[in-house]
């Protein structure tokens, strides 16, 4: 395992980049960097990425699931399954879960 902290972020000179073409340097204590895909970086299925970034964006908003289902108009229960990856999160649910968090909805797709 590298440990390490992440040093700079790398994304295309195209501001509508993917989180898929982001990418960060990890230290590892050796005087070569190497550059690796963020999902290479964490142990996850392809599946569970939606309900990861579902999570994420609720943290960074300060948010509690109740407090993200008053708003979106989604069950406690249900953003709690989207992000654990046991529910999928689905266009409609996107955009109401996007617009609660103010981001683009593709990003749980």
């Amino acid at each position: 395992m590298v440990a390490g902290v992440a040093r700079g972020v790398h994304a295309s000179s195209n501001p509508f980049y993917s989180l898929k073409d982001i990418s960060f340097t990890l230290e590892s204590g050796e005087e070569d960097e190497e550059r690796i895909p963020w999902r290479d970086a964490f142990s996850c299925s392809k599946d569970a990425v939606p309900g990861l970034v579902l999570a994420g964006q609720r943290k960074k908003n300060s948010m509690t699931q109740t407090a993200l289902s008053a708003v979106a108009g989604i069950p406690q229960r249900h953003i709690s399954e989207m992000e654990n990856g046991k529910r999928p999160i689905g266009r409609e649910n996107a955009k109401k879960l996007a617009s609660a968090l103010g981001v683009d909805y593709r990003l749980f797709l």
